[in-house]
């Protein structure tokens, strides 16, 4: 894969934060013998990181605004284009010495998500993907799976917890979902959640309650690997609704089907 002067600009800096996180991530697990605990030190990682891609992508592209999850939005002289970053997307899993957690990075431009990466520091796998030029694991073309069934398909998912997202509609829904399908999965990373589903290691994948830099990269991903992303009504209303359904052109539709009729 030759990648653009975007993508390179883009994946320098996942890979530079990525060595912090993935020194920080080696300290965790002696933290959690530790009564404290090590969750203001993955506070401090995260945060970390994100500096650390501001700072890379700023240098490389001056005036481009930046949306992150620790630090907000932080405007520039270009209005045209927005970063949109999650410098840690799987705390829970970092906190907890899992290694299925990722560094997510969206260009938006002109409200249109143009490029993106999303990078495992823990594993080394890099996805990328930019808009009409297809997504890529480690410089391998990817595709969403084939499958036409439901009762075939491995779908993931993500899972309200501790006051956060509504519980009951959740529980609903994953009852419909169970019916149908040959597994479920939650993993507790959105964007690899995403990224997987462009790679076809998922057949699909849902979440209500997300934010943008939860979602942005691997919304293109996907598209880019020849499948659909939409809200949960079908649409492209992802960061106003905070929700995305991921698949293939099949599935897509029959799992999405399966989800609003449990709102009837």
């Amino acid at each position: 894969m030759l990648r653009s002067a975007l993508l390179n600009v883009m994946t320098s800096a996942a890979r530079k934060a990525g060595r912090s996180l993935k020194r920080d991530y080696g300290e965790v697990e002696n933290l959690q013998v530790s009564m404290k605990g090590p969750a203001n030190f993955v506070t401090a990682a995260d945060r970390r990181a994100e500096e650390i891609l501001h700072a890379e992508l700023t240098k490389a592209r001056p005036g481009y605004g930046f949306l992150g999850e620790e630090g907000g939005r932080r405007e520039g002289s270009d209005k045209s284009h927005c970063w949109i970053v999650d410098p840690l997307d799987g705390t829970t899993n970092f906190l907890h010495g899992i290694p299925q957690f990722a560094i997510s990075i969206a260009l938006e431009r002109d409200g249109m998500v143009v490029a993106g990466v999303i990078y495992n520091p823990a594993n080394e796998e890099l996805f990328a993907a930019e808009r009409g030029k297809g997504a890529f694991l480690n410089d391998q073309r990817l595709r969403v799976a084939a499958r036409r069934r439901l009762s075939d398909a491995v779908v993931a998912c993500g899972m309200p917890h501790m006051g956060r997202g509504d519980r009951v509609i959740f529980r609903s829904e994953l009852a419909a979902v169970q019916e149908q399908v040959a597994g479920v999965r939650r993993f507790g990373a959105a964007a690899l959640d995403l990224a997987w589903v462009a790679a076809g290691r998922f057949d699909a994948f849902w979440e209500r309650d997300l934010s943008p830099w939860d979602m942005a990269a691997g919304i293109l991903m996907v598209r880019e690997a020849g499948g659909f992303a939409t809200d949960l009504d079908g649409g492209d209303g992802f960061f106003t609704k905070r929700q995305v359904i991921a698949s293939n052109e099949f599935l897509h539709k029959a799992l999405l089907q399966v989800l609003k009729e449990t709102r009837k």
